[in-house]
């Protein structure tokens, strides 16, 4: 939430100037970080992501891919008219 907050009062702040602040909100990413997660907890990684994409309602688990084509469409033209907002890059995890 205070993400959230700080995101909401960026585009307030700097929107005059012309300038917009959004936020990308990840959920689970398959990176080697979480490869290392699933072993602390005595997984394979292809477990854990088995496991985290069954819990997701498009199941199936990010990539780093994702993330990066929400900023570019966040940086783009496209994405003029948009400020202040948190946009949650998770499959839906939140709507559950």
């Amino acid at each position: 939430m205070g993400i959230q907050g700080l995101t909401r009062t960026l585009g307030i702040e700097l929107g005059p100037f012309g300038i917009n602040a959004n936020a990308i909100a990840p959920g689970f990413i398959a990176t080697e970080m979480t490869d290392a997660t699933a072993r602390r907890l005595k997984m394979e990684p292809e477990q854990l992501r088995e496991m985290t994409a069954q819990a997701n309602p498009v199941r199936r688990v990010g990539y780093p891919e994702d993330i990066a084509a929400a900023a570019a469409f966040l940086c783009s033209d496209e994405a003029s008219y948009i400020t202040g907002q948190t946009l949650y890059v998770d499959g839906g995890a939140k709507l559950g």
